[in-house]
């Protein structure tokens, strides 16, 4: 353990799986809490069979995503559906100044492992409980990922084009979103905590919590009674605005002028000043009802640009640009190798691993990420000896009555 870090002093018991959960505690991981995660066999975290794999073979250990999301935890495999696996959950809650978990609203009940009864344990235990909808409602029990989340709060309707059905923002994307607010929600309770010595129930929504993306759309409705529906990339008040074809196969330019110095800057740039005094692009209002013939224009002049020079030239001239880049060329951008943004761990099982850093830097306090994903039961022996300190004889019976694995 890291002493000099923030959060050297946190302890956290880890109940998170799959997304949403586990990306809001790696970021508490890399400023220095101690994280316990608990992981079964019987129970396959779901994020150990998602692609990408290493050398693109599927194992518990291979994903990607997996390792990027519980670098710098300590793993217990443990069978909580066994009354002895569950005991030791409870040492380890005694043990923690938070319990993070991402089942049903009714699993944890039904394991005895609720707030009202972590309570009893310790009274100043701080609980965060992640899922869908929250804990109570119709729709409390409603179960799956962050792309039905994602579906049910309006997201699909909107990221779409209008000729076509509803595509949605990529992957599970309230499971993007959650993290920060589990993070910055845990953070706000151990401050209360501090200042008062109480503990307290984090009941979040994941659909809530990403809500607030939509906004702009919802006080539309609410104030024009207007519904926003699948516009592609184009936008309600700037045009152009769109993603234009670059020199080469699948090269692509993002590009917007939201302003009329920028919209000046571009036709000069392309080579077209007569743009300027055409009636269908005279005008903002002018150029958002003549999009498609824009868009064209534009499309002619892109598809001769090699991707960077155009983004180089764009942005010297203060027109809004950026080459949309691969993720080949997202590892080896070199913003992001100057920030130390992708980080190489070792695994005891598949060798060196390259894993995020922290999405943010702290001057004082820099996050340190230094410990690769667990295996199932890689740290079992330290988190029963050193964290509970469990003796030879405690270990055994676990062993016997089968509750670790």
């Amino acid at each position: 353990m890291n002493n000099s870090l923030p959060l050297s002093d946190v302890k956290i018991l880890d109940l998170m799986w799959v997304m949403a959960g586990p990306a809001g505690t790696r970021v508490l991981a890399d400023y220095g809490a101690t994280l316990v995660r608990v992981d079964s066999q019987r129970r396959i975290d779901t994020a150990r069979t998602l692609q990408p794999f290493l050398n693109r073979k599927a194992g518990p250990d291979n994903s990607a995503l997996f390792q990027n999301l519980n670098a710098g935890k300590y793993g217990l495999a443990i069978d909580m559906t066994k009354e002895a696996g569950r005991e030791v959950i409870r040492d380890l809650v005694r043990w923690a100044d938070v319990v993070t978990e991402s089942f049903s609203p009714r699993a944890m009940k039904g394991w005895g492992l609720d707030y009202e009864s972590l309570r009893k344990i310790k009274p100043d235990i701080i609980m965060i409980s992640s899922c869908l909808m929250g804990q109570t409602g119709p729709w409390a029990r409603f179960a799956g990922f962050g792309n039905l989340a994602a579906a049910i709060s309006g997201f699909f309707n909107l990221v779409s084009w209008a000729d076509r059905p509803p595509a949605g923002p990529f992957s599970a994307y309230t499971d993007y979103v959650s993290p920060r607010f589990t993070a910055i929600s845990i953070l706000a309770a151990l401050e209360h905590r501090r200042r008062t010595g109480q503990g307290q129930y984090i009941d979040q929504s994941q659909a809530e919590a990403s809500l607030h993306f939509l906004g702009p759309a919802l006080l539309d409705y609410t104030v024009n009674g207007r519904v926003q529906s699948g516009r592609g990339n184009r936008d309600l008040d700037i045009a152009p605005h769109g993603i234009y074809p670059a020199l080469g196969e699948d090269r692509w330019l993002a590009l917007a002028a939201p302003t009329e110095e920028q919209w000046r800057s571009l036709c000069l740039i392309m080579n077209k000043p007569e743009l300027l005094d055409d009636p269908r692009f005279t005008t903002r209002d002018a150029r958002l009802a003549h999009q498609d013939p824009l868009d064209e224009i534009i499309s002619g002049w892109t598809r001769t640009q090699d991707r960077f020079v155009a983004e180089d030239l764009l942005q010297s001239r203060g027109v809004s640009a950026g080459a949309v880049r691969s993720l080949y060329e997202m590892e080896h951008d070199p913003q992001l190798q100057h920030r130390k943004h992708f980080v190489q761990l070792e695994h005891n099982t598949l060798g060196p691993v390259t894993v995020e850093g922290s999405r943010f830097r702290m001057s004082r306090t820099p996050a340190v990420v230094e410990r690769s994903a667990p295996t199932w039961g890689r740290d079992n022996q330290y988190v029963l000896e050193q964290i509970l300190g469990y003796n030879e004889e405690k270990i055994t019976e676990l062993i016997v009555a089968e509750a670790l694995e």
